[in-house]
């Protein structure tokens, strides 16, 4: 009788299971003998695709990073960088919820992984393409990585406890409804973080007209 074929290993099985375990246990849970043994294969196999655990734990990042959705700056999409700039967010922040643990290394920057490397080049190329000066196109992906990865990082109304008697009012006059926040964290931390995201967009708008408004001075004056 033939003996059962055990799955080829591969790149894409071994960032998947990684990624499974990051998931579920955190960054810490990686190494190359836990990955080995949950793939059923010997250890010094995977260093056949990566040289250490450091290259799997990129490539765990990197895939959520492909999870972000960058149609929106496209050339031929028609959304303006405004829009564009809004959806982006959204994507990246819903591709970070559905992995928190591997936020820590996303909010570190791109590095060089690949999937990364093209959304910074995304947001950037886009903001020049709208009018943005380079230097200011870069910090505005600088400014929206911060926020995103920040409110990715923990939940605020879950920062508060369900129990009622911790907000006494003599101490904390202003929290008499904070234990309610943690039943209501989506709607919480959703609201903050699409206020935020709101806010940081009119105020970049109003610097976009600035330097309108600067570039016509400067051209009628020529």
């Amino acid at each position: 009788m033939a003996r059962p074929r055990k799955p080829l290993l591969s790149r894409e099985r071994i960032v998947e299971t990684a990624s499974a375990l990051v998931d579920s246990e955190g960054l810490d849970a990686v190494s190359t003998r836990r990955l080995a043994a949950e793939l059923g294969v010997s250890g010094p196999s995977l260093y056949n695709h990566f040289r250490n655990k450091d290259e799997i734990l990129d490539a765990v990042a990197d895939a959520v990073s492909t999870q972000v959705d960058l149609s929106m700056f496209g050339e031929d999409d028609g959304r303006d960088w405004r829009t564009a700039l809004h959806d982006w967010a959204v994507s990246y922040r819903a591709a970070l919820k559905a992995h928190p643990n591997t936020v820590p290394m996303l909010a570190r920057g791109p590095g060089r992984r690949p999937a990364g490397l093209k959304v910074a080049d995304a947001v950037f190329g886009a903001m020049v393409r709208a009018g943005w000066p380079p230097a200011q196109a870069t910090s505005i992906g600088a400014l929206m990585r911060y926020f995103i990865t920040g409110s990715a990082l923990g939940s605020f109304a879950r920062g508060f406890v369900d129990d009622e008697t911790a907000y006494d009012p003599s101490d904390y006059p202003h929290l008499g409804q904070a234990h309610l926040l943690a039943d209501r964290q989506q709607k919480v931390d959703e609201g903050a973080f699409e206020t935020g995201l709101r806010a940081l967009i009119d105020g970049l708008d109003v610097q976009y007209a600035a330097l309108a408004r600067k570039d016509a001075s400067a051209t009628a004056e020529q």
